[in-house]
C-alpha cells in the first residue's frame, strides 16, 4: 500500500529556476569572485554583521536570514501529522533509514579521505592550511593544539590553522550526514516514483536530522582530526532546522484555519516556489566572495572536492539501487529510495559549514561545490531510473 502524502503539494517537475541551477549557480560563483576582487570590502562588512560569543563570531547574520529562507519553504510543506503512517512501507523506509544514517555517512567519509587525503593532496598542497573558526565555548592560548588544528592570530582574530585538505573533508563530512533535500521531490517526480513515499522520507529525514545530524557530524569530524564544536553543531541545528521546522508548521497551522488548505496549496506555495533558490543564490555569492583568490589562483581545487562528491553520490546510488532490488520492492519505491540516498540537502551542510568553520573556510567551500554538482548528476541518475525500470516488479503488494 502507497504511503499517503505528507506535504500538500505534487512536484510539478523542474520549474525555470530548478531547470537552469547549475546555471545559476555558476553565473553567482562569477559574481562572487568578481565582488570579492573588485569591493573585497563588501562580503567583509557583511560577514562582521554576526552575534559574536566570547568575541568570536558565531552566527553570520544575512547568512542566517538567507539560510532561513532557504529551509523555510521546505519545511512549511509538510504534514508531520502523516509521517506516523509511513509505516504502512515498511521496506522501502527501513531501507532509506539504514542508507542514509549508517552508511551513507561513513563512506562520505572514507571516500574523501581517500582523495582528499592521499590521491590528490600533493596538488591541493601538503602545507597548505585554512584558518577556521574557534570551536564555540572554546577559549585556547596561541600555539595550542586542538584536533588537528593550532591557535593562531588571523586578521586580528584568534583562530585555528588547519591543513587545507582537512578543512574540506570537513564539508564533505557535513554533506555526508545531511540526506534529502526538497530538490529530491522534484527527482523522484521525475524519475515516476512513488511521490507518497518521497514525501515521508522528506518529513523523517527532517526529523532524524534533529538527533542524529549533530551526533555524527561531532563524531565524524572528531575521527578527521577536526575540532569538534558541539556546542556548534547543536546551535547548528537549532537555528537551521528546528527554527524554520517549527516556523513552518506553525505557520502552516495558521494560515490553514484562516485562510483554508485551497488558498494554500495554489497561492501560498506558489509564492513560495522560488524563494529558496534565491536565498542558496544569495548565499553563493557572499560565500564566492571570500573564495575567489583560491579558485582564482587553483581552479582546479572545484574538481579536486568535486570528484570524492560524484563517486559518493554515483556509489550510494548504485548500492541503494541494487539492495531495492535484491529486497524485491517495486519501481516505484525503488527508485525514490535510491535517489533519497543519493541526494543531499545541501542548504543544511552551508549552514553548519559557515556557522562551525566560517564564511571564508574550505568547508563552505566543499559545500558549495556539492551544490553545483547535484543537479546534472542527479539528473543523470533519473535517467537510469528510467531505463532500469523493467528491472523491478511493476507493484509491490506487500508495502
Amino acid at each position: 500500500m502507497t504511503t499517503k502524502a505528507c506535504i500538500n503539494k505534487e512536484p510539478q517537475g523542474l520549474g525555470f529556476f530548478e531547470r537552469y541551477l547549475t546555471v545559476w549557480i555558476l553565473l553567482c560563483i562569477g559574481v562572487g569572485i568578481a565582488l570579492g576582487s573588485v569591493a573585497p570590502g563588501v562580503a567583509e562588512f557583511l560577514d562582521g554583521m554576526a552575534i559574536y560569543v566570547n568575541d568570536a563570531p558565531v552566527v553570520s547574520i544575512p547568512i542566517a536570514v538567507c539560510l532561513f529562507f532557504m529551509m523555510y519553504p521546505i519545511m512549511v510543506k509538510i504534514d508531520f501529522a502523516e509521517v506516523v503512517k509511513a509505516g504502512r512501507s515498511v521496506r522501502p523506509v527501513s531501507l532509506t533509514l539504514f542508507v542514509n544514517w549508517a552508511i551513507k555517512p561513513f563512506t562520505m567519509y572514507a571516500i574523501s579521505v581517500f582523495f582528499l587525503g592521499t590521491v590528490f593532496l600533493a596538488f591541493i598542497g601538503p602545507e597548505a592550511v585554512d584558518y577556521v573558526k574557534m570551536p564555540l565555548g572554546l577559549d585556547l592560548p596561541l600555539g595550542a593544539t586542538h584536533g588537528d588544528g593550532t591557535v593562531v592570530m588571523h586578521d586580528g582574530l584568534k583562530v585555528l590553522e588547519v591543513p587545507l585538505w582537512r578543512s574540506y573533508l570537513a564539508g564533505c563530512i557535513l554533506l555526508g550526514i545531511a540526506p534529502c533535500t526538497a530538490m529530491v521531490l522534484v527527482w523522484g517526480f521525475l524519475a515516476q516514483g512513488n511521490d507518497g513515499h518521497t514525501l515521508v522520507m522528506v518529513a523523517i529525514n527532517s526529523l532524524a536530522m534533529l538527533f542524529l545530524y549533530g551526533l555524527l557530524g561531532g563524531f565524524l569530524l572528531g575521527v578527521g582530526r577536526l575540532p569538534v564544536p558541539w556546542q556548534g553543531l547543536l546551535l547548528s541545528i537549532g537555528i537551521y532546522v528546528a527554527l524554520p521546522l517549527t516556523a513552518g508548521y506553525l505557520s502552516r497551522k495558521w494560515i490553514i484555519a484562516t485562510r483554508g488548505e485551497v488558498w494554500f496549496r495554489e497561492k501560498f506555495l506558489h509564492l513560495l516556489t522560488p524563494v529558496t533558490i534565491a536565498a542558496l543564490l544569495v548565499t553563493l555569492i557572499l560565500l564566492f566572495s571570500f573564495k575567489g583568490e583560491v579558485i582564482l589562483s587553483n581552479p582546479l581545487t572545484i574538481v579536486w572536492i568535486a570528484v570524492p562528491l560524484f563517486l559518493q553520490t554515483v556509489f550510494i546510488f548504485a548500492m541503494t539501487y541494487g539492495l531495492a532490488r535484491l529486497f524485491k520492492l517495486s519501481y516505484a519505491d525503488a527508485a525514490p529510495t535510491a535517489l533519497i540516498g543519493a541526494s543531499n540537502h545541501f542548504e543544511v551542510a552551508i549552514a553548519t559549514a559557515v556557522m562551525l568553520f566560517g564564511l571564508s573556510s574550505g568547508a563552505a567551500l566543499a559545500t558549495v561545490v556539492g551544490v553545483l554538482i547535484e543537479v546534472p548528476v542527479m539528473l543523470l541518475l533519473v535517467k537510469i531510473c528510467l531505463r532500469t525500470k523493467h528491472w523491478f516488479p511493476a507493484a509491490d503488494a506487500t508495502g
